[in-house]
């Protein structure tokens, strides 16, 4: 599938010659800032030197001074308290920031994740169940919750209070608890809407030791845990996420906690500077892998273990799962690409929707979304569960995928989400008619523009722009992520060194040797994954347009700039 380039609208051009002079930088990297809303120099201060004193007071929260209440009224009383989250990185990271903080400070203290397939998404009854029986009289839900409102009445009529701590979107009634912080609740004021379910526990433990006068260094010891969350829920990386992301990297790359130190190991980053992207790729994922083949409660319990033994086989065992998870992803992407293939009718379809009894629920999520990515269109896949087929559906930029499957609610036993990924529950019969209803619906709203993916480049430069205080300047920009991604630069008319070749195990990829046309000595070295199809073309020495980020590369101890080539030669509107 041809993928089509655009260059970002530029920033004003005032405010850009403005930043250039004010900062001594020059006019891309000006530009970049005015992209990101970045235009003065007091904004360009904050950006790149973010501060902990920059962050909200916590109290301007709807209901944070009934939190703090409670939660000291059960610190006071020492009360049975039960820490309940998703289970899910961000879940099981809000459970061990509140565990770790509250576990010298509460003696009976205890913590629950629901099972994915017996008890799903949410506040689950079986857990309601085990708080009245096991005579807990708080709870304290983080990263859900928001929703729960009859499941709140229920605890409420057994004697069982809850703090909700969530950030997702409410419905017209909000639970009746204790207290309800959630910054996108529609009567609440708090400044920045965009915290993850882990961020407003943090919120939560920032405001009790702002009112009892305890340490910062105690609650910003845990922001290591706070980084996984925002990096791992994919959330915009602005405003307070921003420092607190930018802190939470010092953290994870100085002193991380025992738990989080073991999943380094296993993911091969001992001793590497460690990314946002590093978290995306490689820690999240391991921490998500419990939930998904075995229970997310071993997540938790390496965020919060203090003995090394336990934690090298609390990894090892984590490890594994996630071992299992890759090789289920791969297979089943597999059968599912294999699906399509062998059915000409899918060919000619503008969406997917594909149904295997055996497929594991755990991972029928990642498969839409590599799916997805495949064929570039809306994406349903469907397993089985409880005699039920349920799935996971994912979309394609600005296609509202919630409003298409809202239209064939009548079919449904159950779904929610949002636009751009969802999750669906339906009678097996009811497949064939929700397939036919589905693409139906998609071919009639879905626009051309939609259907092909427009991959977007900041700025339009030349290679020898491309310098060490260029990229010094550009690595300032980290933390990357939702609104402050890696920049990507399109440069037209590059030629082949000579040098380049195919690499890779099954030579799929292009190394590459780049110079430019303009007589310029220097060579600049690339690597293009997955694009070995163009090597024919490029190595006749014909010109040829790249898309690309900027990265260090390490090999044989020295440190070069290299260029990662996002796409190669494609058409530019």
């Amino acid at each position: 599938m041809d993928k089509i380039w655009k260059v970002k609208q530029q920033g004003d051009s005032n405010v850009i010659k403005h930043l250039s002079a004010a900062l001594n930088v020059n006019m891309v990297i000006a530009n970049l800032l005015a992209q990101r809303g970045v235009t003065s120099f007091n904004e360009a201060k904050s950006f790149f030197r973010p501060k902990l004193s920059d962050l909200h007071d916590p109290f301007l929260m709807k209901d944070m001074d009934k939190a703090v209440e409670r939660l000291e009224q059960a610190i006071n009383n020492q009360e049975k308290v039960l820490i309940y989250g998703d289970y899910d990185v961000d879940g099981t990271t809000s459970v061990a920031l509140m565990y770790q903080f509250l576990r010298t400070r509460i003696k009976d203290l205890d913590y629950y994740i629901p099972d994915r397939y017996s008890e799903g998404y949410g506040i689950s009854p079986r857990s309601i169940e085990f708080a009245s029986a096991e005579k807990f009289s708080l709870v304290i839900v983080l990263d859900c919750g928001i929703k729960a409102v009859d499941k709140i009445q229920q605890a409420k009529e057994k004697g069982i209070d809850f703090i909700i701590c969530d950030h997702h979107n409410p419905d017209h009634i909000i639970p009746n608890a204790v207290a309800v912080l959630d910054p996108k609740r529609p009567d609440c004021d708090y400044p920045y809407k965009e915290l993850s379910g882990c961020g407003v526990g943090f919120k939560l433990l920032q405001a009790y030791t702002q009112k009892n006068d305890v340490p910062v260094v105690e609650l910003y010891d845990l922001l290591d845990l706070v980084v996984v969350s925002i990096a791992s829920d994919i959330v915009p990386v602005t405003g307070e996420n921003r420092v607190l992301a930018h802190y939470g990297l010092k953290k994870l790359n100085s002193n991380p906690s025992l738990g989080l130190r073991t999943i380094i190991r296993f993911s091969g980053l001992d001793g590497q500077h460690i990314s946002v992207s590093d978290i995306v790729f490689k820690i999240g994922p391991r921490l998500n892998a419990s939930g998904r083949i075995e229970h997310g409660k071993k997540s938790v319990e390496i965020l919060v273990v203090t003995d090394e033994e336990q934690s090298t086989r609390l990894g090892d065992e984590i490890n594994s799962y996630n071992e299992i998870r890759k090789t289920l992803d791969r297979d089943i992407t597999q059968e599912a690409l294999d699906m399509i293939a062998h059915d000409p009718i899918q060919a000619e379809r503008n969406a997917t929707v594909l149904y295997n009894r055996d497929w594991h629920k755990g991972v029928v999520g990642i498969v839409a979304s590599r799916l997805t990515e495949h064929y570039y269109r809306p994406t349903v896949i469907l397993t089985e569960s409880n005699g039920l087929a349920t799935g996971s559906a994912r979309s394609v930029k600005d296609f509202d995928l919630y409003e298409a499957i809202g239209q064939c609610s009548d079919l449904l036993e159950s779904y929610g989400g949002h636009m751009y990924a969802a999750g669906l529950t339906m009678k097996i019969d009811n497949i064939p008619a929700f397939t036919r209803r589905f693409e139906e619906i998609v071919r009639n709203s879905i626009t051309d523009s939609q259907q092909s993916e427009i991959l977007e480049a900041d700025a339009k430069i030349q290679l020898s722009e491309i310098t060490p205080k260029f990229y010094r300047i550009l690595k300032q920009f980290e933390p990357f992520g939702p609104h402050n991604m890696t920049p990507l630069f399109m440069t037209e008319n590059v030629l082949d060194s000579g040098t380049s070749r195919c690499v890779g195990r099954n030579m799929e990829h292009l190394k590459l040797d780049l110079v430019e046309p303009t007589g310029n000595s220097s060579i600049f070295p690339a690597i293009a994954f997955n694009q070995a199809s163009h090597y024919e073309a490029i190595s006749q020495g014909l010109p040829f347009d790249i898309l690309y980020s900027i990265a260090e590369n390490e090999f044989r101890g020295k440190t070069n700039l290299q260029l990662y080539i996002r796409d190669i030669s494609a058409k530019i509107y």
